[in-house]
């Protein structure tokens, strides 16, 4: 079934396009996406229904698949390849970054697509192996908006347990006057996520930087903390 899966999905997410949902879904970004009109909840159901035909003994056969999906440019069917890829995270291997990287440069486009492979692919192999945390930093230097955003979307969940709190700030300053708003609230979300176990230590690195950093990224990161401590911050 691997070899019709792809055209499987294709034709029944097009069987299931809405023209109302396709344009809710366009609200939500300031650039044109391209997407069916199928709402997300249908969407993760798919995925879970097809994945359970894939052999998931071949890690790089459903990579292709994930590949093909995302040559289509549609929004639904990377969400499918980003869910399927996920679901592999226990047969991950440090090598897996270079995939994910090259589907990062040549097929995410929207940061919904960039939070959803980030957010739990990428991030779940750096939390397996903390070693590739260096190369999220390179990320942060690169021309593709979407691979700096990436650098820090990729830590929000690790950040959330407590995770590479010293990882977080130094992606943090490096991303810190971003001249991208996408970038800016990326690193701003990874900042609140990472505070909320570490309130002190990212406190302080916002009072240490907040007449740098701009007012999104701030507003952002002390978004959870107490009123007393976003007034500080906030004072101008």
């Amino acid at each position: 079934m691997a070899a019709d899966t792809v055209a499987l999905i294709q034709d029944e997410l097009r069987g299931m396009a809405d023209a109302e949902t396709k344009s809710s879904l366009q609200r939500f970004f300031k650039e044109e996406i391209t997407c069916h009109g199928v709402r997300t909840p249908v969407v993760r159901k798919i995925a879970a229904r097809y994945f359970r035909s894939l052999d998931t003994g071949d890690k790089g056969g459903i990579f292709a698949l994930c590949e093909e999906l995302l040559g289509s440019d549609a929004c639904e069917e990377a969400f499918i390849a980003f869910d399927w890829a996920y679901r592999l995270r226990r047969s991950f291997v440090p090598e897996d970054l270079d995939v994910f990287t090259c589907w990062l440069e040549r097929y995410v486009n929207n940061w919904a697509k960039c939070d959803t492979l980030c957010n739990h692919a990428v991030g779940s192999l750096v939390e397996r192996y903390p070693r590739c945390v260096v190369r999220l930093k390179t990320w942060t230097g690169s021309r593709n908006r979407w691979l700096r955003r990436a650098s820090a979307v990729s830590l929000v969940l690790p950040a959330r347990k407590g995770l590479f709190l010293e990882d977080v700030l130094d992606i943090a300053d490096r991303l810190l006057q971003d001249d991208d708003d996408l970038v800016r609230k990326g690193y701003g979300w990874l900042l609140k996520e990472a505070g909320k176990r570490h309130q002190n230590e990212v406190f302080g690195f916002v009072m240490e930087h907040r007449k740098d950093m701009p007012r999104t990224a701030l507003r952002y990161a002390i978004e959870k903390m107490p009123a007393e401590l976003r007034n500080r911050a906030m004072e101008r």
